[in-house]
């Protein structure tokens, strides 16, 4: 099994204000409206493999960077109409990182030899982005959470046949419980009968984990339905009342005896 070496470095930063400065509670007109230091937390990760390399980082819980190895760049994550920060130099550094990581992961897995690697089983969700509507654009989500070691493999069918090439899946994204979680998605036309399926493989599962979406049509409730089974309801008690009379009826007649 591969061994990931996870470099966590987590740290709290806040905005302070000038020591002379203070809060404004009840402004006039022209004086200016000072907010309070705000903590913001930061989180970092380096993992390395013989198959995978990881450099990302994270803001408040929210995924902000990582290196694609794969496209030699750095990528920004953090939506387009926000103000954000650049990442200059990022990428260079991730790279050195990475080579020192697989440096030193021989060593480390010598040293660790009878250590067993960390295994958290994955947790799977499946649902569309937004309120599926027969015949329009959506986008199915494959939520996967609670695992370690990372990544898991997403793999995606319509109908019995893999979609997987379609989809896309995020970089994995570490938790306070020393966890993961990744996304993929996939967009799609909802139409009447089809089937969808994501399933996850991980180290520590013995099968892939399997979630299935199909649209379902919604049937309202039609009008007068609730008269209609209190109307039959009532027959029904009418029914059992006048069965029961005209048995106490022949049972008493007989007890009496021809008039």
């Amino acid at each position: 099994m591969e061994l990931l070496l996870l470099l966590l470095c987590v740290s709290a930063a806040a905005e302070r204000l000038p020591s002379s400065s203070s809060l404004v509670t009840q402004p006039g007109p022209s004086d200016p409206v000072l907010l309070p230091p705000v903590q913001h937390e930061d989180l970092e990760v380096v993992a390395c493999s013989p198959a995978n390399e990881m450099d990302m980082m994270a803001l408040d819980g929210e995924h902000v960077w990582h290196a694609d190895f794969v496209q030699g760049k750095g990528v920004v994550t953090m939506p387009h109409f926000l103000v954000h920060p650049e990442f200059p130099g990022f990428y260079e550094r991730a790279v050195e990182r990475e080579k020192f990581c697989k440096d030193n992961l021989k060593a480390l897995r010598l040293e660790m030899k009878d250590i067993p690697d960390p295994l958290d089983p994955p947790l799977s969700l499946l649902y569309p982005a937004h309120h599926a509507v027969l015949g329009e654009k959506n986008v199915l989500v494959c939520h996967v959470s609670g695992f370690c070691p990372a990544p898991v493999q997403v793999y995606w069918m319509k109908n019995g046949q893999e979609v997987t090439a379609a989809s896309s899946l995020s970089v994995p994204l570490p938790s306070r419980s020393s966890t993961f979680t990744q996304i993929s998605r996939l967009n799609i036309v909802v139409q009447f009968g089809d089937v969808y399926s994501c399933s996850v493989d991980h180290p520590a599962l013995r099968k892939p984990l399997t979630r299935t979406w199909e649209f379902q049509v919604e049937v309202p409730p039609g009008p007068g339905s609730g008269p209609a089974v209190l109307c039959a309801v009532g027959v029904m008690v009418g029914l059992l009342g006048a069965a029961a009379g005209a048995f106490f009826m022949v049972k008493g007649k007989q007890l009496i005896g021809p008039s």
